[in-house]
C-alpha cells in the first residue's frame, strides 16, 4: 500500500471510532429503550466498519 492509502486508513479508522464513541454516549443518555437499541446497533456497525478497515492493514 502506499503512503497516501494508508492516511486515507487511517482516517477511517479514526472516523469510524469517532461515531462508535458517539453512538455509546448518545445510547447511554436515551430513555427510550427502542431508539437507544437502534443507537447501539448504529455502534456495533460503525466497530464492524473499524474491524474490517483494520484488517486492510
Amino acid at each position: 500500500m502506499s503512503p497516501k492509502e494508508l492516511l486515507y486508513i487511517e482516517d477511517a479508522l479514526g472516523h469510524a471510532q469517532y461515531l462508535r464513541t458517539q453512538c455509546e454516549t448518545a445510547a447511554q443518555q436515551l430513555q427510550d429503550t427502542a431508539l437507544q437499541t437502534q443507537v447501539r446497533q448504529l455502534a456495533e456497525s460503525n466497530q464492524a466498519l473499524f474491524n474490517r478497515f483494520f484488517n486492510l492493514v
